[in-house]
């Protein structure tokens, strides 16, 4: 009978630091990767914040110049000239560009 033998495969010094620095790298590469989707998805949710709050401000924006056209109008002046018991007169509005 013959005896098998087994060839045993050692690893040299050089080929286990190749194979620990390869995988360092492969756990580097997907921590930093999970560490910058979490980054980018809080920068996502900072930006719809903003963008809520500059709806917000051009919605109040929008109200207040309306409410500055609606005391402007000829109608809410003449009424308050009359409450004051003054007179519109037109010859005496200049209009500046």
């Amino acid at each position: 009978m013959k005896k098998s033998t087994r060839k045993v495969v050692r690893l040299t010094k050089g080929e286990k630091m190749l194979y620990t620095l390869g995988f360092l790298c492969i756990v580097f590469t997907v921590v930093i990767r999970v560490f910058s989707s979490a980054s980018i998805s809080n920068l996502k949710m900072d930006i719809e914040k903003i963008s809520y709050k500059i709806e917000k401000q051009e919605k109040k924006n929008q109200s207040l110049t309306m409410q500055v056209n609606e005391l402007t109008s000829y109608e809410n002046l003449n009424s308050v000239l009359k409450e004051m018991g003054l007179a519109y007169n037109n010859e005496n509005i200049v209009v500046v560009k």
